[in-house]
């Protein structure tokens, strides 16, 4: 196999594995932040108790538009970014089916680049419809907007929690990743996937996870190309 001749090539995919998941980690950390730092204790409280985090979202956009503004854009460069870093990922482990879980991985970036254009749609509503009614249209419409035209948008996401487990066996059975990186992984692949979702302090630890999987990969690529897969003795417990 030519390892030299791919796309996205060496360049475009090592710093798309550094940026990518450290664009969501950063996108996360700011929304988190923007959920917490206008309110009280007793709305926390409040907001906590609901069933959707949409109607916490808008609130937050009302008391601070710049930060929540920069916390989803964050989060949807590093999805735009990661559609790069996850197709290296695959070429890296070099198994079927990475190329699957790649795939499926990408697909559900796709849907996450949708649903932050039904966010901005929500957050600049409240403008001309005010806060009370620009949250009650957006939970009236929620489901139609969110599941997208022919429930395209909620079926693409599906391919996050497949696509992540055979990501990770293929990266098993070639040897990749040891057992240790591939559990970061497949934490990283359960966050929680919708429109207006709040951003919380265990999607924080998932998404450093993987951040700590794809990092030095990225500059290991940057510096040599794509690494060999280490076809080494597989072991209950390894890094």
């Amino acid at each position: 196999m030519d390892r030299t001749a791919w796309f996205p090539g060496r360049f475009l995919g090592g710093i798309a594995l550094v940026l990518g998941p450290l664009l969501w980690l950063a996108g996360l950390f700011v929304r988190h932040l923007s959920l917490r730092l206008p309110f009280t204790a007793e709305q926390l409280r409040h907001f906590d108790s609901l069933p959707f985090a949409a109607t916490w979202q808008l609130a937050a956009y009302v008391e601070n538009p710049a930060l929540v503004t920069a916390g989803f854009a964050l989060f949807a460069a590093g999805s735009a970014v990661l559609c790069l870093a996850f197709a290296t990922l695959a070429r890296i482990v070099g198994h079927g089916l990475a190329v699957w879980g790649g795939a499926m991985l990408i697909a559900t970036l796709f849907s996450r680049l949708y649903w932050t254009g039904v966010e901005q749609t929500a957050f600049q509503l409240i403008g001309p419809l005010g806060l009370e009614r620009a949250t009650e249209h957006v939970l009236g419409i929620y489901t139609e907007v969110s599941y997208g035209p022919w429930l395209l948008s909620v079926a693409l996401s599906c391919g996050q929690y497949v696509g992540t487990v055979l990501l990770c066996v293929g990266g098993y059975l070639t040897g990749t990743f040891g057992t240790a990186r591939l559990a970061l992984l497949l934490f990283a692949g359960t966050l929680w996937a919708g429109v207006l979702k709040a951003a919380q302090a265990q999607d924080l630890v998932a998404i450093g996870g993987l951040c700590v999987v794809l990092v030095p990969l990225g500059v290991t690529v940057l510096r040599a190309g794509l690494p060999e897969p280490a076809r080494r003795t597989r072991r209950l417990v390894s890094w």
